[in-house]
C-alpha cells in the first residue's frame, strides 16, 4: 500500500467521503471537508469487504484470461439487439461508466429510468429546471431544518455531524433517529407528504410567512396558492393524520428563522412520486426556502454530473427499457455491472425467473445474490486498486481516490475491461484513462443558480387511504445504520407496531397483489400502527412490490403498495 495518497469510497451515499493512506491505514480525510477526518460505518465495512478473487465459469474457478475470453465469444455469437446492459450503483466513481460506453458501441439494450430517485428529481426539474443542491455551508446557517421523508443523521453521518447542533422537525410515518432527536415529529399517512404540503402552504399564508419577493418573481405561484385551498383544512387533516396542533407548533418553530428543507427518497416511491416531490418543493418555495436571502435552500440527490461532460461516448439511438420493468429472459446475454436486482429490483420472484433463463454475465468486486444465477463472473478488482473520481450527490465536494494496492491477477478494473472489449471488436473513441481523470480532477464546475420556477398548479394522486380494507397496512421501506442497500449488515425483520395485536418472532405471510413472502416479526413503536416495515436490502421485501414504472420518469414505486398480514 502507497503512503499519503487520497482514496474516495465508492459507495452509493449522500456524503462521498474521502479517505488517506497514513503510515498503511485508511484514515478519514481531514482536508475534505464533508469527511472531517472521520470514517462512517459503511465506508468501515467496505474495507472489509470479502473481495472476489477469481472469476466463475457455471460455478467454476476459471482464470481471468478464460473470463475475457468466453465473454468475447459470447458477444461476437450473438447479435447485439438480443444483449442487455444492466448497471447498478454498487461503485459510483465516474470510472464505472465506461463499460456502458462499450454496450453502447456495440449495440446493446440499455435501461432507463431509476430504483432510487428518478421520480423526485423528474418532479424538481419540472420546478426548477435542474436537480442541484445549494452550497453545503448553506445548510450549515440554517436555524432549523425541516427534514421531510429521510433518515438524515443514518444516510447522511458526515453531513448531520456538521449540522448536529441544529434545531430539527421530522416529518415521517417512522419515528426515525432523526425523528427522535427532533424538536417536532409528524408522524403523517404515508403517501399524503402533496396534501401535508398543501395543508402548511395554507398556514404559511394564514400566518403571513408567504415570501412574496419570491413568489411575485415567478408568477405561477398564485395557482399553487389555489390548489392547495381547493379542499378544506380538516380533511387535510384527516388525511394526513397530523393534527393542527402540531401544524402551528410547526411555524411557532420555524418563525423568524433561518429554514432549510433536507428532503429524501421515501416521498417519491409512488406511482405519482415526481408530482408529490414537486408539490412539497412548491411549497418550499412560497415559503422562501430557495430565497438564499432569508433561508437555506432545499436539498435532493442533486445532479452530481452537473456541469461537467462526458468523457465516454454514448450512442443516443440505443433502445431502452424500464428498468423497472426489465424481462431478463427476453436476451440472450445480460450483462449486469456493480448491482444487485436480485434484493434491489422490485418483484424479486419474477427477475429470478428471468436471469434463470437468460446467459448472465456479472462484474462486481463481490458475490451477492445475484451471483447465484450468473454463468460468467468476471471479479473487478477493488476501489483501492484502480483510479477513480467520486462526484457527490449530496453536496458540490469531489473526493479523489488513488490506486494504492496492486491489482489482483485475477480481477480487472472496468475501465480495463472496457479498453480490452473495445481492442477486441476494433472500435474507437475511448480515450486514455489519464486525460480522463485529470478532466474530473481539475474541472471547475461554477454554481447553479435556477433563474425560473414553475409551481405546480395541478395534481391528482391515487389515494391509497382510499383503496385500503381494514385488515391492510403501507408497506414501508427505509434505509438503516451500518447496511446500505443490499450490502452489509442486513436486516431481513418485518417491523410492526404493537397494537397490530402479532407477537416477537411470529413468522408471518405478508401478501399483497404482486405476490407473498414470508418474516419473522420484530415490534416497535417506531412504527404507526397502519403500516409495516422492511429495511432496505430485506431480501424478503421485493416479492411484494410492483415490477410497473411511475407515470413520468420510469422509476421504481416500492411503497405504491397494501399489504395483508397472515401467522404463517
Amino acid at each position: 500500500m502507497s503512503l499519503n495518497k487520497t482514496v474516495a469510497c465508492p459507495l452509493d451515499c449522500y456524503d462521498a467521503c474521502e479517505a488517506i493512506i497514513v503510515n498503511g491505514k485508511i484514515r478519514g480525510n481531514k482536508e475534505h471537508f464533508p469527511t472531517n477526518g472521520n470514517l462512517c460505518a459503511n465506508f468501515i465495512s467496505c474495507n472489509k469487504e470479502d473481495y472476489l478473487k477469481n472469476a466463475y465459469f457455471e460455478n467454476k474457478k476459471i482464470s481471468l484470461q478464460e473470463s475475457l475470453d468466453i465473454l468475447i465469444s459470447k458477444l461476437k455469437d450473438i447479435e447485439p439487439k438480443n444483449t442487455l446492459f444492466y448497471k447498478g450503483s454498487g461503485n459510483l466513481g465516474v470510472m464505472q461508466s465506461s463499460l456502458k460506453s462499450f454496450f453502447a458501441k456495440y449495440g446493446s439494450i440499455l435501461t432507463k429510468g431509476s430504483l432510487c430517485d428518478g421520480g423526485g428529481g423528474h418532479g424538481i426539474s419540472l420546478n426548477r429546471q435542474e436537480v442541484i443542491n445549494p452550497p453545503i455551508e448553506k445548510l450549515q446557517k440554517a436555524d432549523v431544518i425541516i427534514v421531510w421523508g429521510r433518515n438524515f443523521s443514518v444516510t447522511s453521518s458526515h453531513l448531520y455531524e456538521l449540522v448536529k447542533d441544529k434545531t430539527f422537525i421530522t416529518i415521517d410515518p417512522i419515528k426515525t433517529h432523526i425523528a427522535k432527536n427532533s424538536e417536532l415529529h409528524l408522524s403523517l399517512n404515508p403517501k399524503t407528504d402533496y396534501e401535508l404540503a398543501l395543508l402548511l402552504t395554507r398556514f404559511a399564508y394564514m400566518q403571513d410567512l408567504e415570501d412574496e419577493d419570491f413568489c411575485s418573481k415567478f408568477n405561477s405561484s398564485e395557482d399553487f396558492f389555489e390548489l392547495a385551498k381547493s379542499r378544506s383544512v380538516l380533511s387535510y387533516e384527516e388525511a394526513t393524520g397530523v393534527s393542527l396542533e402540531d401544524v402551528n407548533r410547526f411555524f411557532e418553530i420555524i418563525e423568524n428563522k433561518k429554514v432549510a428543507l433536507v428532503l429524501g427518497l421515501g416521498v417519491q416511491k409512488y406511482y405519482e412520486g415526481a408530482n408529490i416531490t414537486r408539490c412539497i418543493d412548491s411549497f418550499a418555495a412560497f415559503l422562501g426556502l430557495h430565497n438564499d436571502k432569508k433561508h437555506s435552500g432545499v436539498w435532493y440527490l442533486s445532479n452530481s454530473k452537473y456541469g461537467y461532460e462526458s468523457q465516454f461516448e454514448s450512442n443516443t439511438l440505443n433502445k431502452k427499457e424500464k428498468v423497472t420493468e426489465v424481462d431478463f429472459s427476453k436476451y440472450d446475454l445480460v450483462f449486469i455491472q456493480g448491482a444487485n436486482p436480485v434484493v434491489s429490483s422490485p418483484n424479486t420472484q419474477r427477475v429470478i425467473d428471468g436471469l434463470k433463463n437468460t446467459f448472465v454475465v456479472f462484474m462486481g468486486t463481490t458475490y451477492n445474490d445475484t451471483c447465484k444465477y450468473a454463468n460468467l463472473i468476471i471479479p473487478s478488482c477493488s476501489f483501492l486498486q484502480k483510479s477513480d473520481v467520486r462526484l457527490s450527490y449530496g453536496h458540490q465536494y469531489k473526493a479523489i481516490s488513488n490506486k494504492v494496492q496492486e491489482v489482483n491477477e485475477n480481477s480487472i478494473s472496468e475501465y480495463d475491461l472496457t479498453k480490452y472489449l473495445f481492442d477486441s471488436f476494433s472500435f474507437d473513441g475511448l480515450k486514455d484513462e489519464d486525460k480522463i481523470l485529470e478532466y474530473y480532477i481539475n474541472k471547475k464546475v461554477e454554481p447553479y443558480v435556477f433563474d425560473n420556477f414553475e409551481f405546480i398548479d395541478d395534481i391528482e394522486i391515487n389515494h391509497l387511504y382510499e383503496e385500503k380494507l381494514d385488515n391492510e397496512f403501507y408497506f414501508i421501506t427505509a434505509k438503516k445504520k451500518k447496511n446500505l442497500n443490499s450490502s452489509f449488515k442486513i436486516d431481513n425483520y418485518l417491523y410492526l407496531n404493537p397494537k397490530t395485536g402479532f407477537k416477537n418472532e411470529d413468522n408471518v405471510t405478508l401478501t399483497s397483489k404482486y405476490g407473498k413472502a414470508n418474516f419473522i416479526v420484530k415490534l416497535t413503536e417506531d412504527v404507526k400502527e397502519n403500516c409495516v416495515l422492511c429495511y432496505a436490502g430485506n431480501k424478503n421485501a421485493n416479492y411484494i412490490t410492483p415490477y410497473f414504472s411511475d407515470e413520468s420518469s420510469s422509476s421504481a414505486m416500492y411503497q405504491e403498495v397494501l399489504v395483508s398480514i397472515d401467522l404463517s
